[in-house]
């Protein structure tokens, strides 16, 4: 197999911050815009690996910072960073989750992340104001879940909807409905929760011990019901897991309503950058939450 340049940049700059030299290398699918990669180790070990050509300030540092927050007390299980670097070449180093085919304990997870949720977390956003996700949205530290969802969410998508012409003008002006209404529409003000921010069943891989791990993180002081909107939206997470969450860590009254209002920010990221169906959807979605 022929390795291009990149890679052995790579693997050079892995061997030399784990002091073992890496003896072979394996292109693996993950993420849209980095390239990951399998590492064998000189001492037997296995290392997941990813790189960026040309990545975003601190762009490994906060996938590493939000894993690192996410498994404070070990609520939920997320890869151990074994090294990170955002230049020379941009690198976020992992131990080896080896995934399997036993059924995932739903319930486990469930109760786990009803943990994570109730760690918290000093404010609504990151105290660092480092952006998260493909779109760079902002993550300004805010006192209230209206003024976090409004200024660095929906304002935000709202802005780049409107200059790439993504969504038609009916439906912005529903959802400016919507950043208007949000404190109606969101329900009775909760304390923010430690949020991973991106969980799809993508950025969950289960073990061949059916555990589960989380990966790619957007970290956030955010609702809670946000993370388990965007678990509803495309799937992939059992009955099991919701019914775990809900007997530890209960759910306001009328939150099944405002499941459509916490997945809009994530159908409108899909719908500027992939248009197609994801433009009906987050129509829907405003359709849903406006007369």
């Amino acid at each position: 197999m022929h390795y291009t340049g990149g890679v052995d940049s790579l693997a050079t700059a892995v061997a030399d911050d784990l002091g073992i030299p890496v003896i072979a290398r394996r292109r693996v699918s993950g993420g849209d815009v980095a390239e990951s990669y399998r590492l064998e180790l000189a001492d037997g070990r296995s290392v997941f690996a990813k790189t960026h050509r040309n990545p975003p300030p601190g762009f490994f540092t906060t996938e590493a910072s939000g894993l690192a927050w996410i498994a404070e007390e070990s609520t939920v299980r997320v890869p151990r960073v074994l090294s990170v670097a955002d230049s020379g070449p941009a690198r976020l180093v992992m131990e080896w989750i080896a995934e399997g085919r036993a059924p995932s304990d739903e319930a486990e997870f469930g109760r786990r992340l009803a943990a994570l949720h109730r760690l918290g977390a000093p404010s609504f956003g990151r105290e660092d104001r480092r952006t998260t996700g493909s779109r760079a949205l902002p993550n300004d530290p805010c006192a209230t879940w209206v003024e976090f969802y409004s200024t660095c969410r929906l304002g935000p998508l709202r802005r780049l909807a409107h200059d790439e012409l993504a969504l038609p003008d009916r439906a912005l002006s529903k959802l400016d409905a919507v950043i208007e209404h949000l404190a109606q529409l969101g329900g009775e003000p909760e304390p923010p929760a430690r949020l991973h921010g991106d969980l799809w069943a993508g950025n969950r891989l289960v073990d061949v011990a059916g555990r589960s791990w989380l990966i790619d993180p957007a970290a956030h002081g955010g609702h809670r019901e946000f993370d388990l909107a965007m678990m509803r939206l495309f799937g992939g997470f059992g009955d099991q897991s919701f019914t775990a969450y809900q007997e530890l860590f209960p759910l306001a009254d009328g939150w099944q309503a405002r499941v459509p209002l916490h997945q809009l920010a994530p159908l409108l990221v899909h719908a500027i950058k992939f248009g197609g169906g994801y433009v009906a959807a987050a129509e829907r979605a405003l359709d849903a939450l406006t007369p």
